[in-house]
């Protein structure tokens, strides 16, 4: 069998190209906005992750340009050896006392992040338990793990301490969930898991990509949302989101950040994070402490879609977040519903099994802190059209 031959016999994404629906790899000519630009039209923006509003902030461009400027373009090498700048050791300093742990470090990418930490602390004879709705990150750094990956149901915790309690007592476990489920936008039940956790001796790792920034009073993540953090053993988040630029961190104990960077092969044999991305990170980071308006705004424009499309009569799941699907059903439904969006000026996403269960594929939409009103009064005006049209909503 030729190796190639998989490939060869890959047809689903043609056929759906055939169709007219194909979604995915649309280039965009503009920057990363609430207003952006495709294929040469101008439309808005509802399927990015810059929940703050901060890829265009004028200060957070200003730092990556000055830190081209002064550290040229790349550092040609990781962490570990010639990679390492003082923006990167300052960057760790101001993480880690942002989210109140000893300390934090950063990888090149979200992903990255996951599979350094993960792989790198779960060892033979250790179990790692997951969530079933967890992001595909964390399962691959359980697969690069020399330990057992145990999942239940999620958020599920009578199915939590079910696995947990039939591992044994002495096992070294560590917990590992998604602060915000990225695609159904409900939260993780964090209290009830570190009740859990603790009875069975288990550490807890909460991966907060989209809670970071996002949740809690001073947008410290969905641990500061609950009333958590000095439960929860380590942070993970990333910068492409709430912080308009590119990488991931990991912050915990001192001796747990000291072992990972001597351990973890993700970081020591990856080129590190360029100047720009870091220096974009640290200005990030600053505004989002100095201006709680944004984080105010995106709640508001987040209660009212909420609400909105609870009232239009679609169902959005358990999203307690700025993260909304639009529950369609069945894949080339969901593939049809994105082309009528996007043929009338709105760019969301199509999400289909496996990213979510069999019959349960959705649009995902999520909003960001400087949607005006009138772009958001267009969205929901298309959405009721093309629900009518496709019946997903009763006309």
């Amino acid at each position: 069998m030729d190796i190639f031959q998989k490939c060869y016999n890959f047809t689903a994404a043609r056929e759906v190209m055939a169709l007219g629906l194909y979604p995915y790899f649309h280039p965009l000519s503009s920057g990363q906005d609430t207003g952006v630009v495709i294929d040469g039209r101008p439309m808005i923006m509802i399927g990015s992750n810059n929940y703050l509003g901060l890829t265009s902030h004028p200060e957070v461009k200003e730092a990556a340009i000055k830190a081209v400027e002064k550290y040229g373009s790349g550092c040609s090498g990781s962490r570990f050896l010639n990679g390492t700048l003082d923006l990167h050791v300052e960057l760790e300093e101001k993480l880690a006392k942002f989210v109140r742990k000893e300390a934090a470090l950063v990888f090149s990418t979200g992903f990255q992040t996951n599979l350094g930490t993960i792989s790198a602390l779960v060892s033979k004879h250790d179990y790692v338990v997951t969530d079933r709705a967890d992001h595909a990150s964390i399962f691959d750094a359980c697969r690069l793990s020399f330990g057992d990956t145990m999942k239940y149901k999620h958020n599920d915790m009578e199915d939590l301490e079910r696995v947990l309690s039939g591992l044994e007592e002495e096992a070294g476990k560590l917990i590992v969930i998604d602060g915000v489920f990225s695609m159904e936008g409900d939260l993780a039940n964090l209290p009830e898991i570190v009740k859990v956790g603790q009875k069975y001796g288990a550490r807890i790792m909460v991966d907060d990509a989209h809670g970071i920034g996002v949740m809690g009073t001073n947008g410290r993540g969905t641990a500061e949302h609950f009333g958590v953090e000095d439960k929860i053993d380590l942070i993970m988040g990333t910068f492409s989101k709430s912080f308009a630029s590119l990488g991931g961190f990991i912050a915990g104990e001192e001796a747990i950040i000291h072992y990972l960077k001597h351990i973890s092969r993700e970081l020591i044999f990856s080129a590190s994070m360029p100047p720009s991305a870091v220096a974009a990170t640290l200005k990030a980071l600053e505004i989002i402490q100095r201006e709680p308006q944004r984080r105010k705004r995106l709640w508001e424009i987040t209660d009212r879609m909420h609400q909105e499309y609870r009232n239009l009569g679609f169902d959005i799941g358990t999203t307690e977040t700025p993260v909304i699907p639009i529950i369609v059903g069945e894949d080339l439904q969901t593939f049809k519903f994105w082309r009528e969006l996007f043929d009338q000026g709105i760019f969301a996403n199509p999400i289909i099994s496996p990213a979510v269960p069999k019959g349960k594929a959705l649009i995902r939409t999520s909003y960001t802190a400087t949607h005006t009103d009138q772009q958001m009064d267009k969205v929901l005006k298309v959405f009721a059209c093309v629900g009518k049209k496709l019946r997903v909503l009763a006309s």
